[in-house]
Formats: structure tokens, sequence, C-alpha cells
């Protein structure tokens, strides 16, 4: 099993890594903190989501997703922690998750984009 030092510093590594990928379609990240993440990650939910924190970190879409509903829920000024979901108005939570979905997409069309441009496709 990882420590939690352990796991907050991949975390937190994860979110700069993260963070580029966003800006580079235009998305700015305010400050989440690698302990905020993982409360959001480890926290209630009204979906009885099972993904879990290994899951998000091992996956650059997912952390994409993960961040992006963490900082539009900040935004909307909730204090993330263990409880900000069920918390929360669910329009709030699906605001954020819709928001997280089109960004998620976003950097996959982007990173599409730069194999293309660095391949390109020539007829036969």
């Amino acid at each position: 099993m990882v420590s939690y030092t352990i796991m907050l510093s991949e975390i937190e590594k994860k979110i700069e890594s993260t963070e580029k990928a966003l800006q580079s379609i235009g998305y700015s990240v305010g400050a989440v903190s690698a302990r905020e993440f993982y409360d959001y990650l480890t926290g209630e939910t009204f979906t009885r989501d099972t993904t879990t924190v290994a899951d998000v970190v091992g996956n650059e879409y997912l952390m994409v997703h993960e961040l992006v509903e963490i900082n539009e829920l900040k935004q909307k000024g909730r204090i993330i922690d263990k409880r900000v979901v069920v918390d929360s108005p669910k329009t709030v939570i699906y605001d954020a998750h819709f928001t997280a979905i089109g960004n998620r997409t976003g950097v996959r069309v982007a990173q599409e984009r730069l194999l293309l441009d660095q391949n390109p496709i020539t007829a036969t």
C-alpha cells in the first residue's frame, strides 16, 4: 500500500502536468491542492462511483476530468472536501461535470491534431 504522503506527492505531480495540458486548450486552473483532489476523489457521492484514486492518477483523461470538476466547483464558491458532492446542489455538480467532459474532449482533440501535424496523412 502506498503511503498517504507519497500518494499526495504523486497527485501533485499529476496536477501540474494536467494543468499544462489544459492550458494548451485555453483552460486555466486555479489553485487545487493534492489534498483537495484526494478528498474529492475519496469523498461521498450520490452515484456510487467506484473509480479509485489510482484509476484517476493513472489516466490522463480522468485527471483532466476530475481537475476541471474541482476547479469549476471552487469557482462557484464550493469548499472541496469529502462531502462537497453530496452537500452541493446537483445542478452545480452536473454543470461542473459537463464542463469537465468538454475539456477532456478538448485535450484529446488537441493531442490528435498534434499527432496529425507531426505525421501527416498523404494520399497514395
